[in-house]
């Protein structure tokens, strides 16, 4: 009799697993079959977490443009690496001597590749007080009153390519596009203000530039629209300040605000610095210099510490911030190799996946954010390591960095839809590219990994969320 019962039960398994299958392939091939997808690429594997194996998949060997879903590759090898109780270091010090409240010497800021140093996403650790203001009071602290010499930035912990060189001119002029410093500061970003006549198509005119950035200049091909968001692009080389602004703005605006990336975070960052030592009531009679600092003649006066890197990732996968993700392709080859360089970087991180059985083959990096269009990346390796992290010692860092549905970048799916499923998942999203990768878990506590790629399609994506939501509401 037990015999039997074993045998319905496993029947009644086979059967309902088979009608998952069924139906899953029901939905992607009526999505396949859409005017906008029908000569599209598309790939998707769902995986059950416990066995293993594969509940669903099609093309999942193909290789995809990842666009941000990139950024589960490298925030996973960076916790994995670095740790989740990682912070990065901004050291302020000076060299020289304190003679009667004058230093003969330099102040000296050596940069630790934070990317977080005064960023809009962390308020208490950088402005409450303002990090620079504390800087400034432990120099007063020691009795200065004037320095003798230079504002020196070392920012030499990281290499000298703050672009990646396959980015596309559209992407590097715009606050997306920000590139890395081992002095970045602010997010690397300024802000234009903008002000629009109440006719469309008319010129617009840039009221101000915050903050002023030296070296930069502006020329202004922005006019007014009857639609109501920012279509304005910044086009200008991460060698030179020239920027040209495109595009159109909403028409009758007082002030209407756009951002940029700023190729000069090091400027700022010394520049500001001296405001808030001059609010101390102390000058310094040499230049900002950029050059590497000697350990021997370094003082140290203050460490600054970013957030746990457990924090910084929720904002690489939540928020999908592009800076963020690729510092940390830079950090792993500067505690790894000395330096940080891109090219280290990915190296290693390849190197990691390789090191734990994943196929790399399946993975091309050309960046750490996914911004690039030369990466590509199958939804297979996409799953294998999600079940990879799944037994991590930093899985729950990895898991909660990712948002849930209905949240974030992940808004565009109603939980509603699947009740009693929990999904968290990073999205990744560019001209004809979509991605999602993540997990599911059911109500029944069942977990699958998931990857899903669709590149080359044309028109708006909504079919392709509407097609997941149905997938997702039919696993178990």
């Amino acid at each position: 009799m037990k015999r039997w019962i074993n045998l319905f039960f496993l029947i009644f398994l086979f059967n309902g697993s088979l009608f998952c299958q069924q139906a899953i392939d029901r939905h992607w091939n009526h999505l396949l079959g859409q005017t906008q997808f029908a000569h599209a690429q598309a790939g998707i594997q769902i995986v059950d977490v416990e066995t293993g194996e594969e509940v669903y998949g099609r093309n999942s060997e193909q290789l995809f443009i990842p666009a941000s879903v990139m950024k589960l590759v490298t925030s996973a090898v960076a916790l994995e690496m670095l740790g989740a109780e990682y912070r990065f270091l901004t050291r302020l010090g000076y060299s020289g001597k304190i003679v009667r409240g004058v230093l003969s010497g330099d102040l000296l800021i050596i940069g630790g590749g934070d990317p977080a140093l005064g960023s809009e996403y962390f308020n208490d650790p950088y402005f409450v007080p303002h990090f620079l203001e504390t800087w400034a009071k432990q120099i007063k602290a020691l009795g200065i009153n004037r320095v003798e010499g230079n504002l020196v930035l070392d920012g030499t912990w990281y290499d000298q390519e703050k672009i990646p060189p396959t980015w596309v001119w559209e992407d590097m002029g715009n606050y997306y596009g920000a590139g890395t410093s081992a002095l970045t500061v602010y997010d690397n970003l300024f802000r234009i203000h903008f002000r629009s006549p109440a006719k469309p198509g008319m010129p617009t005119e840039i009221v101000s530039v915050q903050p002023e950035v030296e070296g930069l200049s502006f020329v202004n091909e922005v006019v007014s629209s009857d639609q109501n968001r920012d279509l304005a692009w910044v086009f200008g080389s991460p060698f030179d300040g020239a920027r040209v602004i495109r595009g159109s703005i909403p028409k009758n605006r007082r002030l209407f605000t756009i951002k940029a990336s700023n190729p000069y975070p090091e400027k700022i960052l010394a520049e500001d610095f001296l405001q808030f030592l001059a609010r101390e009531g102390i000058f310094i009679s040499g230049e900002i210099v950029c050059q590497p600092v000697h350990q021997e003649v370094f003082k140290q006066v203050c460490l600054t510490e970013s957030p746990p890197l457990s924090e910084l990732i929720q904002v690489v996968n939540h928020k999908s911030v592009n800076l963020f993700a690729e510092h940390l392709v830079k950090q792993v080859a500067a505690e790894k190799k000395g330096i940080g360089s891109r090219q280290e970087g990915l190296t290693l991180i390849t190197e990691f996946w390789k090191s734990k059985g994943l196929d790399v083959q399946r993975l091309f990096m050309e960046d750490g954010s996914g911004l690039s269009h030369f990466n590509a990346v199958s939804p297979a390796f996409l799953c294998s390591l999600l079940g990879y992290m799944e037994h991590s010692s930093v899985y729950t860092s990895f898991y909660e960095s990712m948002p849930l549905a209905g949240s974030e970048t992940l808004h565009v799916f109603r939980p509603a839809n699947f009740p009693g499923k929990v999904i968290r998942a990073k999205s990744g999203s560019m001209t004809r590219v979509r991605s999602y990768a993540g997990y599911i878990q059911s109500g029944k506590g069942k977990k699958y990994t998931f990857a899903v790629m669709v590149n080359h399609f044309s028109g708006a994506p909504d079919e392709l969320t509407a097609t997941l939501e149905k997938i997702f509401s039919d696993l178990d």
